[in-house]
């Protein structure tokens, strides 16, 4: 336990005492310093949030079309990495590094350090030989360079995630705002420097985004030596990766589904029509973003809350909360693209310097899958909650397949405009199929919880 966090245990205990300050004193005890988690959290995923969307935007601006194409493949690749990482790291990180282990943190970070340099290696190696075909294969393309960036930048982006995370195991989102600050500084301002040396590419890009991140990473790690408690016995890494395998299989494969609906159209659109479709394609997603990314900083705390209930309240929650959440997703998705449309010439203008304007008549298009798929967070969040990862596989998959049977045809009769209709069919299948996923799982349950209940019942009566 940590200095502050006895100290505020010292002033709730102090409350039942002075039952004039009561009110106060809970208020500021167990209140406030929520908020503030909360406002840090923000902070820290917008902060990081911010720098990936600037960065994007300031390439679109700053690099050729083909370039720009390149790295939208690249950073496809980059995010497929990260379904991975998220699933067999993160996830389970965020469930047993608040139960199992809670009480050695520093040797349960130890050993996953070294699982995440296994699992980088095992990544990152077969794309820097991919990187290396290619470029004999095609010497003049941008392709390989970025192929190579993302081989570089993914164990160091990985490993800053990974460290970052440990704070809120700690209940301590403040280090990691600030953690995000000195990523977001270091890197934009080596984009900056790179563009006004004449120096940015694709490759070059990725390179300032692992250097932020190694740099980033080695304050953080110094802060956690400071604040985390000793190791308090040693841990088996085999233990720990059977802990995270059984929980994270079923994330792992409905994440992947989700990601190809998402990304697999940039490859496609490269490989039918050349680079400047999927650079395209990336300037219209570039709005999407900002949404997606407010849904990641709900998610931190929706789902803990969500889980709660659960325990609490059983299925009996669950129909409920589901559409509290999908309306707070749904409210603000359509208020923000309903601003992006109002103006989108002008917007368009501002954050492309004039580029990728004949194709902004596509962006109520890419709005409108963009809010299917705000209409899904609630039930994903709240099957998620239930433990039940794998019905979210389902609907995934369901909505992949489709995505592609529809969207690669569409593709390439209609290139671009095809590819946001295979992406738009996906988010729309997988509404429907997790809201009656969620309703069937809430019924099996209630009938279930029923039988339990008839079963007492009945045991009590021949008692």
């Amino acid at each position: 336990m940590t200095k502050s966090q006895q100290d505020s245990l010292n002033e709730l205990n102090a409350v039942g005492t002075d039952t004039s300050l009561s009110r106060w004193q809970m208020l500021r005890v167990q209140v406030l310093p929520w908020i503030a988690k909360g406002g840090f959290t923000l902070v820290d995923q917008g902060l990081i949030s911010g720098s990936n969307f600037l960065i994007s935007i300031l390439l679109a601006r700053w690099l050729a079309p083909d370039q720009y194409g390149a790295y939208a493949v690249g950073f496809a690749i980059f995010v497929l990495l990260t379904v991975f990482y998220q699933s067999a790291l993160l996830e389970p990180m965020a469930v047993f590094g608040g139960s199992a282990y809670r009480d050695n943190l520093r040797e349960y970070l130890r050993v996953l350090l070294w699982i995440q340099t296994v699992v980088t290696v095992v990544m990152c190696a077969p794309l820097g030989i991919w990187a290396g075909v290619t470029r004999v294969m095609d010497n003049g393309s941008a392709l390989p360079g970025a192929l190579l960036g993302v081989a570089i930048a993914t164990p160091l982006v990985l490993v800053f995630w990974l460290v970052r995370r440990t704070f809120y195991l700690e209940l301590s989102p403040s280090h990691a705002a600030i953690g995000a600050m000195w990523y977001f500084t270091f890197a934009t301002g080596g984009l900056f420097l790179l563009y006004y040396r004449n120096l940015l590419s694709p490759f070059t890009a990725f390179l300032a985004i692992a250097l932020a991140a190694l740099v980033t990473c080695l304050v953080l790690l110094r802060t956690l030596r400071k604040n985390l408690s000793p190791t308090s016995a040693k841990l088996h890494i085999w233990d720990v990766c059977r802990r995270h395998w059984v929980y994270g299989r079923w994330a792992l494969v409905a994440n992947l589904a989700s990601w190809i609906p998402a990304y697999i159209f940039y490859p496609i659109l490269a490989r039918m029509s050349g680079m400047v479709p999927s650079g395209q394609l990336r300037a219209l997603m570039n709005f999407v973003a900002p949404q997606l990314q407010i849904q990641t900083a709900l998610a931190m705390l929706f789902l803990p809350y969500a889980a709660r209930l659960r325990g609490q309240k059983g299925a009996s929650y669950a129909i409920a909360l589901n559409r509290k959440i999908t309306l707070i997703s749904l409210s603000g998705a359509i208020a923000y693209w309903a601003g992006i449309i109002l103006f989108k010439g002008t917007v368009f203008h501002l954050l492309y310097s004039g580029k990728y304007t004949d194709v902004a008549y596509l962006l109520p298009w890419v709005a409108v899958g963009s809010i299917l798929w705000a209409g899904a967070f609630g039930p994903t969040v709240v099957l998620r909650a239930m433990e039940a990862p794998r019905l979210v596989f389902l609907a995934y998959i369901v909505a992949t397949v489709l995505s592609l049977v529809i969207g690669v045809p569409a593709t390439r009769v209609y290139g671009l405009w095809g590819a946001i209709l295979g992406v738009n069919v996906s988010d729309g299948v997988s509404w429907l199929m997790l809201v009656f996923l969620l309703r069937r799982k809430t019924a099996d349950l209630r009938v279930a919880s029923q039988a339990v209940a008839d079963a007492k019942a009945e045991e009590m009566a021949v008692g």
